[in-house]
Parts: C-alpha cells; sequence; structure tokens
C-alpha cells in the first residue's frame, strides 16, 4: 500500500492562520488544505449556524413547487409522495410526508420495489397513482430523467414536482416544477445537496410561505443527517450545517424509529460513522431484503409503540443481509481464484441475492484490488453491480463495453447493468480489455492519504479537543489522519481481543512520553515489534475511557517496518 500526503498548503497562509487564531501549526495545515484560509472562514467552519443556510427560493422552480403543494391542501387534493428504495430516498419521503401531514390528511407514501419496477419513477407508480386518484405527484431523490413516467402521469391527469440531486438529462420532464440545484439556470448557491436535502429546502420554503419559525423544521433534522452520511455527499456548505444540527437533533430528541434503531451502537453520542455503519445499513436492509416502504413506515411512526414492530423486522432484514452478503462473499472469492483476469473481476451465480451484489463487489475489492462487476440472475437475463477502485472511471470501461448490455447505468465508481446470459463471457473479455487500456499503475495498487507528520510530543488534549470541533467528518472533510515516523515500542505493546487479532501498542519516538494504540486486525506484527524493529504509523486520534478515565490514543490505520 502507498502512503500519500495531502496536497500541501501554502506555508504563508498555514503561518497567517496560526496567529489569526492561536491554534497549532498541525490544525492551521489541515485548514489551509481544506480551503479554509482565513478567520471568517475558520470562525464559519467551526461554528456551523442555520442563519447560514440560503433562501430555498433561489432555487429554480421553488416558488412554483409550493404554490402548487398549497393549491392541493386548499382543495383537499390527494398528494402522493414517491422515492426512491435506498436511505436519501426513504428518508426524503418521510421527511415530506411527516411535514405535509401537518398541513392535510390527503397524502400517502409509494416507494417502488426494488426488483419489480427498479431504481425511480415507474410505470406502476403512476398507475397507482391514478388508481387513488392521486391529483399530485412528488417526486424525491428521482425523477430528473423520468420524461416518459411524467409524461405518462400528465395524461392522466396527475402534476409532477420533481425533487432530485442527480445530472439533468438534455430533456427534462413536464412536470409542474423541477427542483434540482444541477439543472441549467439554477443560480441556487450550494450545488452538492442530497435528496433528503432537497426536500429539506421545499419544507423550508413552505415554511416560510406559511410565516412559521424556522424552529418547527428542527425534528427534520434527523432524516437529513443520515441521508447526507448514507448517501456520501460533501461535508461542505449547507450539507455541514445540515448534518451538524442533525446530529444534535439525533442525540438529544431522535424520532421513535431512529430512537430504536440507535440503541443498537450503544452509544453515549452519535457521530456521522455511526449513521453511515450502523444506522444506514438497517435501513437500506429493508430495500434489499424486502421493501423500503417498511424503512418509511418505521421513520414515520409517531410513537415508540407504532415504531417498534417496524424496527424489529428491520433488525431481523439486517440480519438476514449480512449473513447473504457473506456468504455470496465466500463463494465469489472461491470462483475469484479461478478466473484468468488480471485487471478485473466479473463473478456470477444465479442463486446470487440482487439486494447484496454491491455490497459483495465492495468487498471483494478489499481482497482483490481491481474494478469488480458481481452479477446474478433476474428471469432469463443477468442483472449486476459495478464497483472501482480509487481514481479509476468504471463508468467509462463500462461504455466502451455497451454493446454487450441490454442496459447500464451510474457514475465514476458505481453502476449498474443488465445483460443476457450470454453476454457473460464476451462481456468479461470486454471489461478486462477496456480496464487494462485504461487504469493507471498507480490505481492497481492501494493508497492512503495522510494529512500531516508528527512527532508524539505533539499529540496534547488541546490538539485532539481542537480536531474534535472540525466534525462532523465526511467527504471534502475527513478526520484527520497523521504519520508518525521512527517509532519503537515501549515495553507494553501486546496482542488483544477475543481472538487474540488486535494489537494494543505502547510507543515511542523518543520526542515525549509513551503513547499508546490501537491496531485492529494487527496482531501479526507483534514479534518483530518486540525486537525492537523501528516502524512508522498511520492514524487518527481517538480517546479511550476506561474507569472512568480518558487517555489518547492512536487508532492506528497503516503500520510498516523501517529497518
Amino acid at each position: 500500500m502507498r502512503w500519500n500526503k495531502t496536497t500541501n498548503a501554502e506555508t504563508t497562509t498555514i503561518l497567517q492562520l496560526e496567529q489569526a487564531l492561536g491554534i497549532p501549526t498541525a490544525v492551521a495545515t489541515i485548514l489551509a488544505q481544506r480551503g479554509i484560509t482565513s478567520f471568517e472562514a475558520a470562525k464559519t467552519f467551526f461554528r456551523p449556524d442555520l442563519k447560514a443556510l440560503h433562501d430555498p427560493f433561489l432555487m429554480l422552480g421553488m416558488s412554483k413547487a409550493v404554490d402548487r403543494i398549497l393549491q392541493a391542501v386548499s382543495t383537499g387534493e390527494k398528494i402522493l409522495v414517491y422515492g426512491d428504495y435506498d436511505v436519501d430516498g426513504t428518508t426524503a419521503v418521510a421527511l415530506l410526508f411527516s411535514c405535509l401531514k401537518t398541513l392535510t390528511s390527503e397524502v400517502a407514501t409509494y416507494i417502488p420495489d426494488r426488483y419489480s419496477e427498479g431504481y425511480g419513477l415507474s410505470s406502476q407508480g403512476v398507475q397507482f397513482a391514478s388508481d387513488n386518484d392521486i391529483g399530485l405527484l412528488i417526486t424525491l431523490d428521482c425523477g430528473i430523467k423520468a420524461v416518459e413516467r411524467v409524461a405518462e402521469a400528465k395524461a392522466l391527469g396527475i402534476d409532477s414536482i420533481i425533487c432530485d440531486h442527480h445530472l439533468p438529462g438534455e430533456q427534462l420532464p413536464s412536470a409542474v416544477a423541477i427542483l434540482d440545484p444541477k439543472q441549467k439556470d439554477c443560480l441556487y448557491p450550494y450545488k452538492e445537496l442530497c435528496g433528503c436535502g432537497i426536500g429539506f429546502k421545499l419544507i423550508q420554503a413552505l415554511t416560510l410561505q406559511q410565516e412559521h419559525d424556522f424552529e418547527v423544521l428542527y425534528p427534520y433534522l434527523d432524516l437529513v443527517a443520515t441521508a447526507i452520511a448514507a448517501d456520501i455527499v460533501p461535508l461542505t456548505g449547507e450539507n455541514r450545517i445540515l448534518a451538524y444540527y442533525g446530529l444534535k437533533q439525533l442525540n438529544k430528541a431522535p424520532r421513535p424509529g431512529f430512537e430504536l434503531l440507535i440503541q443498537n451502537t450503544k452509544k453515549k453520542v452519535l457521530q456521522l460513522s455511526d449513521l453511515v455503519f450502523v444506522i444506514a445499513p438497517r435501513i437500506n436492509a429493508a430495500g434489499r431484503m424486502q421493501h423500503g416502504q417498511r424503512a418509511v413506515d418505521l421513520l414515520c411512526s409517531e410513537t415508540t409503540e407504532i415504531a417498534l414492530p417496524y424496527a424489529r423486522s428491520i433488525e431481523l432484514m439486517n440480519g438476514e443481509r449480512r449473513l447473504t452478503d457473506e456468504k455470496i462473499t465466500e463463494e465469489a472469492l472461491a470462483q475469484i481464484q479461478d478466473l484468468k483476469t488480471e485487471f478485473s473481476t466479473v463473478v456470477m451465480q444465479e442463486h446470487w441475492h440482487k439486494g447484496v451484489v454491491g455490497i459483495v463487489a465492495s468487498r471483494l475489492i478489499e481482497s482483490f484490488y481491481r474494478p469488480t462487476a458481481v452479477l446474478t440472475a433476474s428471469g432469463d437475463q443477468l442483472v449486476g453491480s459495478v464497483r472501482s477502485v480509487k481514481g479509476f472511471n468504471v463508468y467509462e470501461a463500462l461504455v466502451a463495453c455497451s454493446d454487450h448490455f441490454i442496459q447500464f447505468g451510474g457514475h465514476k465508481y458505481a453502476a449498474g447493468l443488465t445483460m443476457t446470459k450470454e453476454a457473460l463471457e464476451p462481456f468479461r473479455a470486454a471489461f478486462e480489455q477496456a480496464v487494462k487500456e485504461r487504469i493507471l499503475p498507480e490505481q492497481r495498487e492501494p493508497s492512503m492519504l495522510y494529512d500531516a507528520t508528527l512527532t508524539l510530543n505533539e499529540i496534547t488534549p488541546k490538539l485532539f479537543r481542537i480536531f474534535q470541533q472540525m466534525a462532523p467528518f465526511g467527504p471534502q472533510n475527513m478526520r484527520p489522519v497523521f504519520r508518525t515516523q521512527g517509532l519503537k515500542d515501549a515495553g507494553g505493546s501486546k496482542v488483544v481481543g477475543k481472538e487474540q487479532t488486535h494489537l494494543k501498542l505502547e510507543v515511542t519516538d523518543f520526542s515525549g512520553a509513551p503513547v499508546s494504540g490501537i491496531a485492529f486486525g494487527m496482531a501479526e506484527h507483534i514479534h518483530k515489534i518486540k525486537s525492537q524493529v523501528g516502524f512508522e504509523l498511520l492514524y487518527t486520534l481517538d480517546e479511550n475511557e476506561f474507569n472512568g478515565v480518558k487517555t489518547l490514543q492512536l487508532k492506528v490505520k497503516a503500520l510498516r517496518f523501517t529497518e
């Protein structure tokens, strides 16, 4: 694995930040690397403020959307809130439905079936709206490319409002209003909202139009923070503000559905990473294993008693999902041993569960670091998910193989595809060739970024407190990673854990007192470390609490020997 340093910042900028803010060099360096180069920018970054959210009416189409919704409310027209089956879609549907329920009883939700309907606005969904006398259809986290489906709805007398954050196609749907900051001529200042974030801007506009206080929106922030975490959008601008206050809401007064899921974290204070690794997989499990409507029902439950059966059901689905993807991963790894490809991986078994093939593709990359497709049967066709490695545009490689697909779509790092069973072997060969022609040597080996080099005596409680204030962490604001060189065992390093697979470190670089650290899954290094061989670490700073006493520790991400 290669270790790469984050791009260097200007020395003069670092010095100015140090002096203006009275902060250590390491903090000033990381702020400058992240584009925070002035006192005012740092103040905005460290003190997110809901008052800094943009006026929602700056978004193209917002006035029309609000007027059409309030018209439907005033006339008792039926409204259908329609969203994707993933975390972003289901939280967005729960958010808008919960808000509209305070205005009208004539509102319902619809989540498409992942397997029979697929992603986006479906003909079945449009027909459901028609069958139930829906007059207004509002899509969330989908719809920007649903030109034909919106036309179908229009022909049936149903108006549509599109709330999406994906890139529009050349032709826009004939909707009453389209809310998407990425559409041409939209002057909205922040372009990186997730689908639930767009939904939040809509209810913010509705609140303003009705002259209600912003405080009425606080209960919805837990949904927005969860969607931001799960959808891996940049933790900048409005996303940072919404995630910051959404976490406060989750920790202070979560909705009943979240309260039951949070019990699984066993944490006193939730961080954004807990939403990514604990909450989001459970919400996603509903759409993967059964139906995403279960997640909406959970998130819209007004009491713990109502939410409890949904939470139990989702917990069971998540357990099933985990066992399923572990089993398929094991079978896929065995299959890879027989493949003759060097630059890519394409595996297939007809019995594999469609809901987890994307997860399996990501797991396979952990063992075989190369662009990977995992396929399974769907009727008389094959469907699958493709995942990529850092820096490699797998979508471009798939375009080169597009003759072998019935359909495909996606982006740089992830895609989905459908093909005939006969196309499998030709696709495998074409994908191998396409990747081979495009992949760079450095993209064939995993790499890890670090932000700054520290000596152990620079690690202080003050430094840790400042870095904690940089949270919430996520894309474009990752938790800082440090490198320390010239390390040796200070005498207390040992193997720990039930299976004796982890490494509890006590290290010194002779700059000060020894520092402890934890290196999960690295127990094999213990003999070399105890023999006083020199090494270096990449790590994040963490706090360990034992018997009520808190101490700083290194949370090791990578270790390599230097002697």
